[in-house]
């Protein structure tokens, strides 16, 4: 069942993380589903500008109007991720999403707080949610491009007043992560000080953790062995995410890892099956794959089991 993105930050606010997982065709949309299920956890899909113009929005739509039918138990919300304006309406209109994420993250805050408050007026009319962004992540994710001399932690007093401005309903903030698989070097990590006061100013307010992909060496390694070449690739502990959710970090989002697994297990296919053309075997592998992926993060973001628990707050039987 889809339900509002709100909907699921109330059950979860201070317990556990949301999984947002993007999503860019039926084999992942398969495997989501059934490692959620699988882990008892609800769940975001996440649609990216880029994965709405891989074919058509309404391919991907239709392929997660199916899925709710073939999985009746899954409770999720869908999620525009990194749109711009014009795309936020788009969503919008087309009374399909959950809650949009309008990305104006680039502009200067004041500028970032009207863009945001124009796509509030006109989702909030519509019962949908908005997530913004203060501060830049650095890394690359499709369009969104931030060198890592440009990138900035969220100014905890500068996200009181954004959320003040924008009247958004979900805050991404930038506090040590980055997009793509190559986040870290030496030991960098996330900064909690920052979350913290960030909470401290914003109480009970959901936060939003992007480029939060672990980068999982295991997978990298196989990736190499098969012939790849991700030379340094590292992302987030995944054992940190627990302690972002207790500071008010209410949605997690992971998208680079599930194209590892993607990766990894077509190269493996092929480098072991030289023969091979269809493209279902592997289709087959990744489902599976994934959905244990899936079902392993959703432990680490402490979601796993709390499907029985949402439905019983929602009122879903």
């Amino acid at each position: 069942m889809i339900v509002s993105t709100a909907q699921l930050f109330k059950v979860a606010y201070g317990k556990f993380a949301i999984g947002a997982y993007n999503i860019n065709n039926l084999e992942q949309t398969m495997g989501l589903f059934k490692g959620n299920l699988d882990s008892q956890a609800p769940f975001i899909i996440q649609i990216s500008k880029g994965a709405r113009d891989y074919t058509n929005k309404l391919m991907l739509e239709g392929i997660i109007r199916s899925a709710e039918k073939v999985f009746p138990d899954a409770v999720f919300a869908v999620h525009l991720d990194h749109g711009d304006e014009a795309t936020c309406v788009d969503c919008i209109n087309s009374g399909f999403y959950s809650s949009v994420m309008i990305d104006a993250s680039h502009e200067p805050l004041k500028e970032n707080a009207a863009a945001t408050r124009r796509v509030v007026d006109l989702a909030h009319k519509k019962g949908i949610s908005v997530e913004a962004e203060l501060g830049q992540l650095g890394g690359v994710e499709e369009h969104v491009q931030v060198d890592e001399a440009n990138a900035k932690l969220t100014n905890p007093a500068e996200a009181q007043e954004f959320v003040k401005l924008s009247g958004c309903d979900s805050l991404a903030c930038a506090i040590g992560t980055s997009h793509g698989a190559f986040k870290f070097t030496g030991s960098q990590g996330l900064h909690f000080d920052v979350l913290e006061r960030i909470q401290k100013l914003l109480p009970n307010f959901p936060l939003v953790m992007h480029g939060s992909s672990s980068v999982p060496q295991e997978e990298v390694a196989r990736i190499n062995k098969a012939g790849g070449d991700l030379k340094g690739a590292k992302g987030v502990d995944e054992n940190q995410f627990e302690k972002a959710s207790k500071l008010g970090v209410t949605k997690i989002n992971i998208d680079t890892d599930g194209r590892l697994v993607w990766t990894r297990v077509h190269r493996e296919y092929f480098r072991d099956n030289p023969e091979k053309f269809d493209l279902r075997p592997p289709g087959k592998i990744f489902m599976a794959e994934y959905a244990k992926f899936i079902a392993h993060k959703n432990v680490k973001l402490g979601s796993a089991g709390t499907l029985p628990e949402v439905k019983k707050v929602l009122g879903i039987k």
